[in-house]
């Protein structure tokens, strides 16, 4: 039996108190992953990590859940503004943190921007 909180497959069906996360650059924009970031912190949100995402022509941002706990990577977007059709999952047990942040062309939408 699933203790309270998880999920049959045994993983948390709620989001961490504190969400470490990276923030990724795909857009080209010099800078950006730098408001992301203040932004993120001030709502108690720990980037641990901040750098270039392998392509800088990445249309729409996209929030990746590594861990197994698709609500950590829910609540990032509920945070910017990133629809949740661009919150997916990619785990990879070799990450120790929970979200990636991808910073796609569309960031001057998200939260920061308004």
């Amino acid at each position: 039996m699933p203790a309270e909180n998880e999920t049959a497959e045994g993983k948390s069906n709620v989001a961490a108190a504190v969400v470490q996360l990276e923030v990724l650059n795909g857009c080209g924009v010099p800078g950006i992953g730098e408001k992301f970031t203040t932004f993120l912190r001030a709502k108690s949100f720990d980037v641990v990590n901040l750098g270039n995402y392998i392509s800088s022509d990445v249309i729409n941002t996209l929030v990746i859940d590594r861990r197994g706990n698709l609500e950590n990577a829910k609540k990032v977007a509920e945070a910017l503004g990133v629809k949740k059709e661009n919150v997916i999952q990619q785990i990879n047990n070799d990450y120790f943190l929970d979200v990636t942040l991808v910073l796609g062309k569309d960031f001057n939408q998200l939260k920061p921007y308004r």
